[in-house]
C-alpha cells in the first residue's frame, strides 16, 4: 500500500471516530430545554420556638449556657449582635433569644 492509500485510511478512520464520538455525545444532552429548575422555597423566618428554647438549642451547640442575670441588658445586646453573626441567626431568632436574655437581666 503506497502513502496515499494509508493516509485514506487514517482519515477515514478518524472521521469514522468523529462520528460515532458526535452520537455519543448527542444522546447525553437532553433535546428539551425546560428552563431553570425552580428555587427551592426560603423558609419562613419566623418561628413558634419560644426565646428560651432557641437560646437553649443554638447557644448551647458551641458553649455552656450562660445565664439571663449574669449581663446587663447592653452587654446582652452587644453579645447578640456578634453571636448572631457567628451563629447564623436569623433576625426573628434573634429577636426572640434577646428579648428572653433582657426580660430577666442583670442591672
Amino acid at each position: 500500500m503506497n502513502y496515499r492509500g494509508s493516509l485514506k485510511l487514517k482519515l477515514l478512520a478518524g472521521v469514522g471516530l468523529a462520528v460515532i464520538g458526535a452520537a455519543i455525545c448527542s444522546m447525553r444532552i437532553p433535546m428539551v430545554y425546560a428552563g431553570p429548575q425552580a428555587a427551592p422555597e426560603k423558609p419562613a423566618e419566623s418561628s413558634s420556638l419560644s426565646g428560651a428554647t432557641l437560646y437553649a438549642i443554638n447557644c448551647s451547640r458551641c458553649h455552656a449556657e450562660r445565664y439571663p442575670p449574669e449581663f446587663t441588658v447592653a452587654n446582652w445586646r452587644n453579645i447578640m449582635i456578634h453571636m448572631r453573626v457567628r451563629a447564623n441567626l436569623p433576625a426573628a431568632q434573634a429577636r426572640e433569644i434577646l428579648q428572653y436574655l433582657e426580660e430577666d437581666a442583670g442591672k
